[in-house]
Formats: structure tokens, sequence, C-alpha cells
């Protein structure tokens, strides 16, 4: 079909922090508002923000793990965020997910073999010697020895868990793969040889990935599109390079600031930004971001800041950055001023 793979339209969970009482109105979190966003097929896109930003809570609601309370998730032009469970269970072998903790997400009764072919026999029924095969042929796509197949998830590092992990999701030949915080558990040198054999695997499959990640050095390494979430909302959404070379929103300017740089002698920009992540149970109004942000008028205090596309094909939310429209005689300061924060420092 033409068009995206997986569309997000308007995609919003709130979760009720009680019952009420004679009906009357109940506090809820917040977690998602009014996301969207398109993958095309063999892409990877990634959302990285704070921890309590909502990047897992849209993982699950992509994956239908959880009911959304609005909004629209479409695969290949059809909404599973409306579908009954029958009829979602088609759409589960198009779709499949990746978990943070390779350890707990694996059954641990079950062996290596059996756990990459459950999902498989979930659809249709195989016999002994199919799911060897299968299991075998997997576990060398994964760069796992077949004679590992006998062998239990407590017999494995924590690497071989996670690539059993992509073994089991890749079972059913999915177009798309969920991949929420899939390297943050693992050291660095076996981080670099997952991320390389998800994109050989993208690369040989043509799989699209929705990689979910706070490491900015790894979504640099592996992203096509990076979008950028603050207390549930996307703030800023772009091309990998582009948003690395020049962030636009002052949230996306601290993210990548704040990053660890290994090069001493790097010279990088800092950009003050105080207090907390405010309570996505009552989320300040206006722009989320107003209380810590060095660049806030009275106007992002008042109205929430759409997504405006920019000239370089990427879209951002924010007044002072990338205005929607010039109010006369507003206090909206020029993109040079705006700068005008930020210094140089030596990392």
């Amino acid at each position: 079909m033409s068009g995206p793979l997986l569309k997000v339209e308007n995609l919003t969970k709130h979760y009720p922090l009680g019952t009420g009482f004679l009906k009357k109105t109940i506090p809820v979190i917040r977690a998602v508002e009014d996301v969207s966003f398109s993958v095309e097929a063999g892409e990877t896109f990634c959302i990285v923000g704070e921890s309590g930003c909502g990047k897992s809570t849209v993982a699950r609601l992509l994956m239908r793990l959880v009911a959304p309370t609005a909004g629209r998730v479409l695969i290949d032009g059809t909404d599973i965020a409306g579908l009954r469970q029958h009829a979602l269970r088609a759409w589960r072998r198009r779709m499949q997910m990746v978990f943070q903790d390779p350890y707990s997400s694996l059954n641990p009764r079950l062996t290596t073999g059996q756990i990459i072919t459950e999902p498989v026999e979930n659809f249709e029924r195989l016999s002994r010697r199919q799911r060897q095969a299968l299991a075998a042929d997997l576990l060398r796509k994964v760069g796992m020895s077949p004679e590992m197949i006998h062998r239990l998830p407590s017999e494995l590092s924590g690497g071989q868990r996670q690539r059993l992990g992509i073994a089991r999701a890749l079972a059913l030949e999915p177009s798309l793969i969920i991949a929420d915080e899939a390297v943050s558990a693992l050291d660095v040198s076996v981080q670099a040889q997952i991320l390389n054999l998800l994109m050989d695997l993208q690369q040989q499959m043509g799989i699209a990935f929705v990689f979910i990640s706070h490491d900015l050095r790894v979504v640099e390494h592996i992203a096509h599109r990076v979008a950028v979430m603050y207390l549930g909302r996307i703030v800023e959404l772009a091309p990998c390079e582009a948003l690395f070379a020049k962030p636009v929103h002052p949230y996306t300017e601290a993210l990548i600031a704040a990053a660890p740089v290994p090069d001493p002698t790097r010279v990088r920009l800092e950009v003050l930004v105080e207090g907390e992540v405010p309570s996505p149970i009552n989320p300040p109004s206006g722009c989320a971001f107003h209380p810590r942000c060095p660049l806030a008028v009275e106007r992002c205090r008042i109205e929430v800041p759409p997504l405006v596309p920019m000239a370089d094909g990427r879209v951002v939310a924010c007044h002072v950055r990338a205005p929607a429209t010039e109010i006369p005689g507003s206090a909206v300061r020029s993109n040079s001023s705006a700068h005008a924060t930020l210094r140089m420092i030596r990392s």
C-alpha cells in the first residue's frame, strides 16, 4: 500500500487516579497528549526524552498493550486502536516488541528454542523438525550458535538474552518492531553489537523500527528521524543529522548539551535549565516547558504551542524559536537574542 507503514494521529492516554464520587471530576495522569507522527517502511524512528515523558507509554499504545484514551494508530491504513481482540490478533504478526529488560521479558521455564517458536505456534502448527529449523535459523541471524537451542534464559549472558528477545520478535517476520530501551541494560560494547545487529537486520529484511531511548549517543548512531518528547507531548521532530547539528527547541538543546562527550577538548553549548519536570497530574498551562525554559515569554505561559513545520523539514512546538503567527506587541524575541542565553564552554 502507498503511504507510511505506521501513522499515529493525536494519540492520547490519560490514567484516572480514582473512580470519583457522585460523578465528580477526578484527577488524571496525562501520560501522552496529542502525539502524531508517521514511520515509513525500513525507517528507524527514535523517540527520546527524560524519564517520565511518556516514551514507554507510546510504545505500549502502539502495540495495543494498553488502550488509548483518544487518537488513532494506523498500520497500512487500518486503525488498530479501535479493533477488538479477535480482529486485532491478525495484526499481531505485523508488529512485535523488544522489551527493556532482557531477562524479565523471557519465560524462565522455556528453552531458547521454545521462546523463539512460541509466537509462531500461536498462529500455526509446526512439526518438531520445523520448530528446530526455525529456531536454529533465527539464532544464526542474531549472531548466536544453534547449539544454544536447549539452554534456559538463566544460562545466557545479558547480551545473549537481548539477542534472544530480538530473535523472538523476528519469528513472525514483522514489518514493524518497537524497541523500548532495548540496549539500556547492556554494557557499552554489547550495546554496539546489538545496535549493529538491528541495523544489519533492517537492511536485510526491510523492517521499520520505533526505537525508544534516553541515550542520545545511541539515537545519533541508529536513527533516521528523531522525535523529542516532554511531559507527554512531542516538542521537536526532525531528521537525525539536522537535530544534532542544530537543535531548535530549547529542551532539545538542553538534552544534547547534557549528554556526556568523550572528547575532553571538544567545545559544546551549555544550556541553563533549572527545576524539575512538572507533574503530569497537574501540568503547567501553556507550554509545559515554560517553568524551566530560559527563553519563556508571556505567550508561553498562556498558549500551548502547535507543531510548526520549518524550512529544513522539521516540526517544532515553540513560540519563540518557531512562532506560528506573529502577534503585534508581543514579547517574543528574535532567534538571535534567544540564542544569546547560550555560552560556549569546554566539556
